[in-house]
């Protein structure tokens, strides 16, 4: 018994000292962090998730997603997941400060998704700044029919207002009633600075023929090259699969995860969408699948609010904001030998 009261100092001790180094010191060291921010508080890492990622990251909860996928970045001393392309750096305990609980995950029988947003196409973000095939041609490109010569009509009248201006072919007896009319009328524009000269023997041919004179018309919009191309591509034309992390690419993704990956372990989330008839034109968000998944025509599948709001999570993932306390990983600048050696 003399030996008990130690004993128990000695376990009173060891917890005392595993809580302070395990849990009160580090909540001293990271468990007030704040945001960083720039010297003029513009760029400020990490901002709170809202809106459709946040319900999504607690769809993504939900439905177990954390235990197969990982949210965190190894460092190169401890993993290869900078070398996989899995993030720019490792990751740090200010990326999860507004993550309640932090996902980090420790089984990854699928890739890590602490970067999956900065993975997307580079159209995802930019996809309203692209023009559209309605704009206007622009000034200087004028359509052929604006180039061609004048009526001949206004021709004739030009030709007797002054007749020393021409070549020297004998003068145009003067013009018939019925075509000084035409000339004088509003609808007879003026040619424009553009125009060809009109040929020496035009004014003979009005006196010759003064019958086959037409009233001018406007001249016909010419469509321009790029509508000429939006009209004759065809309406409907997909690719074999969307772009890779692209929105539309997550969602066949969810819905049939071995239609782009045939070793692929993951379930399908079917439970996500609907499955309905559409009449006339398909829907933009439409999953569209081949081969034996393929649907009959007059069906489609879309996705639910939640399943969208799942893919608005995963494309908020994006931990590639460089950190002060966190050196990140930049490529191998190459040696001045390198660069001057010839290529082989």
């Amino acid at each position: 018994m003399k030996g008990f009261t130690p004993l128990v100092l000695g376990i009173l001790a060891t917890l005392a000292f595993s809580w302070l180094g395990l849990a009160y010191i580090p909540d001293l060291q990271i468990g007030h962090l704040d945001p960083q921010s720039d010297e003029e508080g513009t760029d400020i890492y990490p901002m709170p998730k809202s809106g459709m990622a946040e319900r999504g990251r607690r769809i993504y909860i939900a439905n177990g997603c954390f235990y197969c996928h990982s949210e965190q970045v190894r460092a190169d001393y401890a993993a290869s997941d900078i070398d996989r392309k899995w993030g720019d750096r490792r990751s740090a305990p200010r990326d999860y400060i507004f993550d309640r609980p932090a996902l980090l995950g420790k089984m990854r029988l699928g890739p890590d998704l602490a970067n999956i947003g900065k993975r997307a196409p580079a159209e995802e973000e930019a996809a309203p700044a692209q023009p559209g095939p309605s704009n206007p041609a622009p000034p200087n490109a004028s359509p052929p029919a604006a180039n061609a010569s004048p009526p001949p009509a206004n021709t004739a009248a030009q030709q007797n207002a002054k007749p020393a201006a021409q070549s020297p072919a004998p003068p145009a007896p003067a013009a018939s009633p019925a075509q000084t009319t035409a000339a004088s009328s509003p609808a007879a524009s003026p040619p424009a600075a553009n125009a060809s000269p009109p040929p020496a023997n035009a004014a003979a041919q009005q006196n010759a023929k003064p019958a086959a004179a037409q009233p001018p018309t406007s001249p016909v919009p010419v469509a321009s090259p790029s509508q000429t191309a939006a009209a004759s591509s065809p309406a409907a034309s997909p690719s074999e699969s969307p772009a890779l992390y692209s929105a539309a690419w997550h969602h066949q993704h969810l819905y049939a995860p071995r239609s782009l990956n045939l070793d692929s372990d993951m379930p399908a989330y079917k439970f996500l969408y609907e499955k309905r008839r559409f009449g006339g034109e398909q829907s933009a968000d439409a999953i569209i699948l081949r081969g034996e998944g393929a649907l009959g025509e007059g069906w489609e599948i879309v996705p639910t609010y939640d399943a969208k709001c799942l893919v608005a999570y995963l494309m908020s993932l994006n931990q590639s904001h460089p950190l002060n306390e966190v050196k990140s990983v930049a490529p191998p600048a190459a040696s001045p030998a390198a660069a001057k050696s010839p290529a082989k």
